[in-house]
């Protein structure tokens, strides 16, 4: 049987996969530490036949406790205040595994997290582990407890659901942080017309205030809307003393954190392309923000970048 000091160095090892695995999975990087946590107390407590292969066992019980998590967050978003959106997670420092590639990208996206919301649980995770993670369906059949036939009725079931991921949000960080300081002078400025130019024509502004934070409840949609909107909380953030702003990149997309003296008060991720935003997703909701505060100051971006 593995020491004590083994099984800790093994399941460092594995922990940035888990948690990989486990956000997609529940859209949460709270829950998803908390599911990673629990699963290695109860690697702990294994039987030694079932420590013959680490990475297989962890990896069978951190899905499954992300089965049983997501039952519960059902009726817990059915009975959410306003829109709900995915906690964010920043990803310069690689906390979602490599985004290399277009593709690699739009699966952590805020955009694609909400449509695997369309998905029941086995399907999320067999999505999930084929589609992010490049499972053999005779792995996942194993990890879920079904047959092989059935890993892949599933994946069908799934991809019927779930539109493949599009590139069509994918620009330049260099671009697509250029256009964000577009957006930001004319907000700014209460320049309704720099902010139309920036904007797409069906552009949308999701607001997650989970009833805890004042927050648009419904979607504000289209470019006249969008942009008076904007010149309207920029002119109540002009008059909030201590506000700062840092530029950042989340789930794969630039982004905006808003600070009001030390503490993170919202993150706002962008979707554009074309030369133009298509998608702001506000998340102001409280609890949806530790993960990306902590984030940000061992990463050394909190407050300082930008001023109002």
């Amino acid at each position: 049987m593995a020491s004590p000091a083994t099984m800790v160095e093994e399941f460092e090892q594995q922990r940035p996969r888990l948690f990989s695995i486990a956000y997609r999975m529940l859209g949460s990087a709270s829950e998803a530490e908390d599911v990673v946590q629990d699963g290695f107390v109860r690697y702990q407590r294994a039987r030694p036949e079932h420590l013959r292969a680490p990475a297989s066992y962890l990896t069978t019980v951190v899905v499954n406790l992300c089965l049983d998590q997501l039952k519960s967050a059902r009726v817990q978003r059915e009975a959410y205040v306003g829109p709900w959106l995915p906690e964010p997670v920043l990803t310069t420092d690689g906390t979602l595994g490599p985004l290399e590639s277009a593709e690699q990208r739009d699966s952590v996206s805020l955009a694609f997290l909400l449509l695997l919301e369309r998905l029941n649980a086995k399907e999320r995770a067999v999505f999930v582990l084929r589609e992010a993670f490049g499972y053999e369906h005779r792995e996942i059949a194993g990890i879920l407890g079904v047959s092989e036939a059935g890993s892949r009725q599933l994946l069908h079931r799934a991809r019927q659901r779930v539109a493949a991921p599009s590139s069509r949000f994918q620009t330049s960080p260099s671009r697509g942080r250029r256009l964000v300081e577009r957006f930001l002078a004319a907000a700014r400025e209460g320049d309704l017309e720099g902010l139309e130019e920036v904007l797409a024509e069906d552009v949308t502004v999701w607001s997650d205030g989970g009833g805890e934070v004042s927050a648009a409840r419904r979607p504000v949609v289209g470019r006249a809307r969008v942009a008076r909107f904007v010149a309207g909380i920029a002119d109540q953030a002009r008059r909030e003393p201590g506000l700062l702003l840092t530029f950042g990149e989340v789930n794969g997309r630039p982004a905006l954190l808003s600070w009001t003296g030390e503490s993170l008060a919202a993150v706002f991720a962008f979707d554009m392309a074309d030369g133009r935003i298509h998608a702001i997703r506000a998340v102001l909701n409280p609890a949806k923000l530790a993960f990306v505060e902590r984030q940000a100051r061992l990463g050394g971006s909190h407050p300082g970048a930008v001023t109002h």
